[in-house]
């Protein structure tokens, strides 16, 4: 050490050496305490963004994983119903062949009035059955609109704000008439899948005022709802057609990407006595040469009906599948996760050993540099 006072080496040397210790002791205490080995981008800049992109697929595969446990609730709100369905389509087969026997007599009339009950129970069921208000067996499920020319387009200037209840590859034909000074009754008429064609008229309805407004007209019979805004009365008049897309598969989100892989989808359709069989009809029970013909019928209908069950047991399955594998995604990515981001808490701790003792070396060093200048007071002596 050169004999000097205006620049200390040695304490420069020992306060870097301290504050070296310093920042280190204070690092350890952050990943100590936060559990963290990088706590912000400084800490590992490659690092943190590898994990942040792990973070963000973790979070999408959890929602993935209540995706599929709300698809397969869905599912087995559509199964519960399709049993009941299947039980009555087996009391049809004991009515119809009761009353394909000669010794039903004179009470045919009564197993054929059971068996009309038991057509308008299956019915309603199939256009009762909703999921978080949405119609499962009716027809409607996946069903969207058809973008064609005839078609009323949804825009903010066709009046058609929106539609729900469509039936699968069913047009539904649209007149507005005015009926009032600002009310106008408007007429939907569709051929349904059970051939039979409907026609049925909201009366008046009053004009929508303001441009961000909606209102809901409902046809019960249809099963249709249609919303419209304030340009309705004027845009969509006679001639009008709403066709209705070929029910097509729903998907689930069952991953993280924007990919045909990581959606299952999955189709629901009408569950309707005529969608089973069109010849599923009242009145097949009356005598007994008609029952023995719809002994084939509900024979036909049982067969549909258990292979449409069978394809929802089958979708089951696999969303069973997809949610364990999703349960091992996210532990394993979880996992990936875990070694970059958190700290080694044995080896931080070691660490912070070391630098809490050079911290305390340092400051001891730096006091001796301190003293060290002092020396020179002796050559003042003389």
């Amino acid at each position: 050490m050169g004999l000097r006072i205006q620049n200390n080496i040695a304490a420069m040397n020992a306060h870097r050496q301290l504050s070296i210790a310093d920042a280190g002791l204070s690092k350890s205490l952050e990943r100590l305490s936060s559990g963290y080995r990088i706590n912000g981008a400084k800490d590992d800049a490659a690092g943190l963004s590898i994990s942040q992109g792990f973070r963000a697929d973790i979070a999408s595969y959890k929602v993935a994983s209540r995706n599929v446990t709300e698809g397969n609730a869905l599912l087995q709100v559509a199964e519960g119903a399709m049993d009941q369905i299947g039980n009555m389509l087996t009391r049809l087969k004991e009515l119809a062949t009761q009353a394909a026997s000669a010794n039903a007599a004179t009470n045919i009339g009564k197993i054929n009035s059971e068996g009309n009950q038991l057509l308008l129970e299956i019915d309603r069921i199939a256009n009762s059955t909703t999921y978080a208000g949405t119609k499962l067996i009716d027809g409607t499920f996946g069903v969207s609109v058809v973008a064609t020319t005839t078609t009323s387009t949804f825009n903010s200037t066709s009046g058609l704000a929106g539609v729900s209840g469509l039936q699968s590859g069913q047009t539904y034909n649209i007149a507005v008439v005015t009926s009032g000074a600002g009310e106008h009754d408007i007429t939907v008429s569709a051929t349904l899948a059970s051939g039979q064609r409907y026609s049925e008229t909201v009366y008046d309805i009053a004009a929508v005022t303001g441009t961000t407004s909606t209102i809901d007209v409902k046809f019960a019979t249809l099963g249709l709802t249609l919303t419209l805004n304030s340009t309705a009365t004027s845009t969509l008049g006679d001639g009008k057609a709403i066709v209705a897309r070929t029910a097509t598969a729903s998907d689930f989100q069952i991953g993280a990407k924007n990919s045909g892989d990581d959606r299952i989808g999955i189709t629901l359709t009408s569950l309707t006595a005529a969608s089973l069989n069109t010849g599923l009809v009242a009145d097949k029970l009356d005598t007994a040469t008609e029952a023995q013909a719809f002994l084939t019928t509900v024979d036909s209908a049982i067969s549909a009906l258990n292979t449409k069950r069978g394809d929802i047991g089958a979708a089951q399955n696999r969303l069973g599948y997809a949610s364990a594998n999703l349960a091992s995604t996210i532990e394993n990515i979880t996992a990936a996760d875990s070694v970059i981001r958190d700290v080694d808490m044995a080896a931080e701790m070691t660490s912070f050993t070391k630098n809490q003792i050079l911290l305390q070396a340092s400051t001891a060093m730096l006091a001796q540099a301190n003293m060290a200048p002092q020396n020179i007071l002796s050559l003042f002596g003389g």
